[in-house]
């Protein structure tokens, strides 16, 4: 190492000069003290001043710019805001329905599944699609005609949120169900996640052309249980 650089980066163990045998070989494993040292020293000398690395810019992925969106969810269209009543009651009714479902959990995680019932991995997003909506409304199918209506196809028509399927999962109907089995405090990861979820419905509704109250309703309700009841109050809206 250089006086000058020695000089701006002190050693912290500095070693005096010392009496090593002749036979002292810093290729072996150090028999004292003063070896060790000395070993250091000689393998810090060797490093480079500057190291470089070398990457190949084939292995990166194409697509690493992540655009985080901090902004609060979109209002209501005129008309269509809930109040703070309502509000309160969906929390007071969802928190409800978390308070059955915890002390069924464990009953209805331990129960077998039917035999039709094959749930995705996690990554399979096509898999969850078919899996939730159905394999008819996933794919467009027109409906069955009617000799063919033997009794309810889960496989077509997607499988109902099943206490016995969502209590087996880490964290419409399906959102809602999934809500109430995410415990709480939430992992970062979910945090973002319901967040996205509720800014994704006050998108939606104000793109509601027909503005459908049941849908608005709906929409209304996963935005006011992710910022009242999840706490994340600056999604909230604001009470008509």
């Amino acid at each position: 190492m250089e006086p000058g650089v020695e000089e701006l980066m002190p050693r912290l163990l500095p070693v005096d000069d010392c009496d090593l045998t002749e036979d002292f070989d810093p290729t072996v494993p150090p028999r004292t003290p003063q070896e060790y040292l000395k070993r250091v020293q000689i393998e810090a000398a060797r490093c480079p001043d500057v190291v470089v690395a070398q990457i190949d810019p084939k292995k990166l992925r194409k697509k690493q710019t992540v655009n985080i969106s901090i902004s609060g969810c979109q209002p209501a269209p005129e008309g269509y805001s809930p109040t703070l009543k309502w509000q309160q009651q969906q929390v007071a009714n969802f928190s409800a329905v978390r308070q059955s479902l915890n002390k069924h959990r464990n009953h209805w995680r331990s129960q077998h599944l039917d035999s039709n019932v094959t749930m995705p991995k996690s990554e399979d997003e096509e898999g969850w699609k078919k899996f939730c909506l159905g394999e008819r409304v996933h794919s467009e199918i027109d409906a069955l005609s009617d000799n063919e209506n033997l009794g309810i196809d889960y496989i077509k028509v997607g499988f109902p949120p099943l206490l016995s399927i969502v209590s087996r999962m880490n964290q419409g109907r399906w959102l809602y169900a999934l809500l109430a089995c995410l415990e709480k405090p939430l992992l970062p990861e979910a945090h973002s996640l319901i967040r996205q979820l509720a800014r994704r419905c006050s998108e939606v509704r104000v793109l509601e052309e027909n503005k459908n109250e049941e849908q608005i309703s709906a929409l209304n309700l996963i935005i006011c249980l992710v910022s009242r009841y999840f706490d994340q109050r600056d999604l909230a809206d604001e009470p008509s």
